[in-house]
């Protein structure tokens, strides 16, 4: 079987790159399949940021996408217009030199394009953020002419998608729910291969959060949290690792409200290491795809705390079990939660064995058969 995914780059240090690489390896390396990633933005000499099995055939387009954003509209327009152009032209020589069985388009990045490829493939289109939040530039202030813009292309994206791809794939049954016009839906989650050190004791008096610093992961919320959470409790630190946009934004709203026990570290390699430290798992985002942050932290023992906000946590905590949901933006009961398993060090034992049972729901090998059982379903119908 001949498989082709075909993603913005694989530079990024993200969930989506480490989870897309996870699964070419797996299935190169179990099924013996023919697998083929189209970097579309990536250049010749970028490295990857997570490690590809010799096996996989990358091709880097390095297509100059992004160049738009140096013009104004509405000559952006027309820059986009033919740098989309040039990427079609390069997708489609590519695809006619492989013949694949499968193509499977990544993410938000021209997930369109993928489905009006001129070619005999199943298309499937793999969600790795929820539709409603898709192509939105959420959080930032935008002209009445790009907001009117983007609404019409958002309408004219989803449906091309619905009409022409064979199948679009989610990550939770809420986003499932926001396809109701595709042609085949089907819900399959991430897992984490992550290796683990070893398993948190929830004795440490250490909360943890991880996620990339922007605007929809929600740390302006968890700082209104952890001010008050601190001053209750000045012998716990939170640890957040992660960068991005609000780095700065984030440093000075901690100095001028004088917020306590909190550090924000660099991402690290050793990211187990630090879980394994943690006695609980802290996320506060606006909205998830799935939050593979959450998974991480469960499988080394760690309770966790989440907003219920769309759609990720909800379908990897189980409430009251192996950790907490909060409704989302009720910071008085985040604040309570949190305050509760500080206190409580036999609830945080027993919720840290709950945790690890709850992430062998997503196993690594039970994951990859739904995609294999979803391959030859589809390739099956097509005969």
């Amino acid at each position: 079987m001949k498989i082709v995914y075909i993603i913005e780059s694989l530079v990024l240090k993200g969930g989506t790159e480490r989870i897309i690489s996870e699964k070419a390896n797996y299935l190169s390396e179990k099924y013996g399949y023919e697998i083929y990633i189209i970097s579309c933005t990536q250049k010749y000499n970028q490295p990857n940021a997570f490690p590809l099995l010799e096996s996989i055939n990358q091709i880097n387009l390095g297509i100059p996408y992004y160049s738009q954003y140096r013009f104004k509209y509405p000559k952006r327009l027309w820059v986009k217009h033919v740098t989309n152009k040039e990427l079609r032209c390069s997708i489609s020589n590519v695809i006619h030199q492989i013949s694949p069985d499968i193509i499977i388009g990544i993410g938000h990045f021209k997930a369109n394009l993928v489905c009006t490829l001129k070619c005999q493939a199943i298309k499937i289109i793999e969600c790795h953020e929820a539709r409603s939040f898709t192509l939105l530039e959420t959080g930032k202030r935008k002209s009445l002419f790009w907001r009117l813009y983007i609404n019409i292309y958002r309408r004219k994206y989803f449906s091309t998608i619905e009409k022409k791809a064979d199948a679009v794939i989610t990550l939770t049954k809420g986003d499932k729910n926001e396809w109701r016009k595709a042609k085949y839906t089907k819900v399959i989650p991430n897992f984490s291969m992550m290796q683990i050190s070893h398993i948190s004791n929830c004795e440490q008096k250490r909360i943890i959060s991880v996620g990339r610093l922007e605007w929809e992961k929600g740390y302006e919320r968890l700082l209104d949290v952890w001010e008050k959470v601190s001053v209750r409790y000045p012998e716990w630190k939170l640890d957040i690792f992660g960068e991005g946009n609000q780095y700065e934004k984030l440093q000075k709203k901690i100095k001028n409200k004088g917020i306590r026990n909190i550090c924000i570290h660099k991402a690290t390699e050793n990211i187990s290491q630090e879980y394994a430290n943690s006695s609980i798992c802290v996320i506060t985002s606006l909205y998830e795809g799935f939050a593979l942050v959450l998974l991480e932290a469960l499988r080394h023992g760690v309770p966790c705390i989440a907003y219920d906000c769309p759609f990720g946590p909800g379908s990897i905590i189980e409430d009251n079990k192996c950790g907490f949901l909060i409704k989302n933006g009720n910071i008085t009961d985040y604040i309570m939660k949190v305050s509760q398993l500080i206190e409580n060090e036999s609830l945080r034992k027993d919720f840290s064995q709950k945790a690890i049972i709850r992430a062998d729901c997503f196993s690594v090998d039970s994951i990859m058969k739904e995609w294999k059982d979803l391959f030859e379903q589809l390739l099956y119908k097509r005969i």
